[in-house]
């Protein structure tokens, strides 16, 4: 029998949209339905944002100490924030940053025991979060090293469109050092795997971008295809892998072809993100692909600008929320299948940490 998926949301930054869009995404009562929330900040936060919204009156929380004792049909929430930080929406803050982090962790710990089936991310600023916690360049990152990962991906996705990064959250400069043949190759495994896992797709088929214009002009325009890009795809076909490119990247998108692939995988952070946001900001997803764990979160910042105001576009936190679920259950069906079908032992049962149990 099918249970409610207990998903944990974290604020995010105190001082930009994160509050906004969650409560504006839990008085969708389908959500209600199909999951249990578990907010994890600032029950004071989320009233001084309730406030200021109208029609969310009939929205009923519930505090509690732990995950365990969530309530099935309200919006519950874990005061693991101080009470006597500040809130200044609009205003990049120590405090912020710091409650962030704070509320990050507190949700990360209850996904390792099991207490959540998956975590969706507010945004946060990296740059004021790395001031409490050196070496802080993003969520995905951060969960890659706490779930001990021997890697994972940044794997953006909506409704008729994902997009998978090599390198993530690196200077520009850095990119053509950083990438090499088994690192694309590890990348594709992921992203293969994950649409298999994660989104149901049998025999997934995969496009991959060069990394210079013209994917290098045979040469002329750069080397990094002839000798790692190409390769990688080479090896992973080797592999099974369905993987086919490299592409040009300034007219992959233009001529809609990512629309003729399972996913597509970028060389680096801007050359996916861009086309990405440009064609599905409203809906777009980011998920964390190679861990134990679902966490996905909404594809946008902090929106400083949009904090306090009650205008901030609550679509991309309810689809983060709703791709959550998707994936949570997609995997358990998928663990049923090769128990049940192929005879394969399940990751579970192998004492994989993270994620609650499956259906009960």
């Amino acid at each position: 029998m099918d249970r409610k998926i207990i998903v944990g949301i974290t604020q995010g930054d105190t001082n930009g949209v994160g509050y906004e869009v969650i409560i504006k995404s839990l008085t969708d009562a389908r959500l209600l339905d199909l999951c249990v929330p578990v907010v994890y900040g600032s029950s004071r936060a989320f009233g001084f944002y309730k406030k200021q919204l109208p029609d969310v009156e009939g929205l009923n929380t519930n505090i509690i100490s732990t995950a365990k004792d969530y309530h099935p049909k309200r919006v519950n929430i874990i005061n693991c924030v101080p009470d006597n930080f500040r809130i200044d929406p609009g205003q990049p803050a120590p405090e912020g940053a710091n409650a962030a982090l704070i509320a990050l962790r507190e949700a990360v710990k209850d996904l390792k025991n099991g207490d959540l089936d998956a975590m969706v991310t507010a945004p946060l600023n990296k740059k004021a979060v790395a001031l409490h916690f050196p070496g802080f360049t993003g969520h995905t990152e951060f969960l890659i090293n706490e779930f001990g990962a021997n890697d994972g991906l940044m794997f953006l996705i909506a409704e008729k469109m994902r997009v998978g990064v090599v390198t993530n959250h690196i200077p520009l400069s850095k990119v053509p050092s950083a990438l090499s043949v088994e690192k694309i190759l590890s990348k594709l495994r992921l992203m293969n795997n994950s649409l298999k896992e994660d989104f149901g797709i049998i025999r997934p088929r995969i496009a991959v971008l060069g990394l210079n214009p013209h994917s290098g002009d045979s040469g002329l325009l750069g080397s990094e295809e002839i000798d790692i890009i190409n390769p990688a795809i080479e090896a992973a076909g080797k592999e099974d892998i369905l993987a086919f490119g490299a592409y040009s990247p300034d007219g992959f998108f233009s001529t809609h072809q990512q629309y003729s692939f399972d996913a597509v995988l970028a060389m680096y952070h801007d050359q996916g993100l861009i086309p990405f946001k440009a064609l599905a900001f409203d809906t777009g997803v980011n998920f964390t692909a190679g861990l134990p764990v679902v966490r996905t979160s909404p594809d946008h910042g902090t929106a400083y600008e949009l904090a306090g105001k009650g205008v901030a576009n609550p679509m991309p936190m309810k689809s983060a929320i709703y791709a959550a679920i998707d994936i949570v259950r997609n995997r358990w069906n998928y663990e049923d299948m090769r128990k049940n079908v192929l005879k394969v032992p399940s990751p579970q049962d192998g004492g994989s940490k993270g994620g609650a149990r499956g259906p009960v």
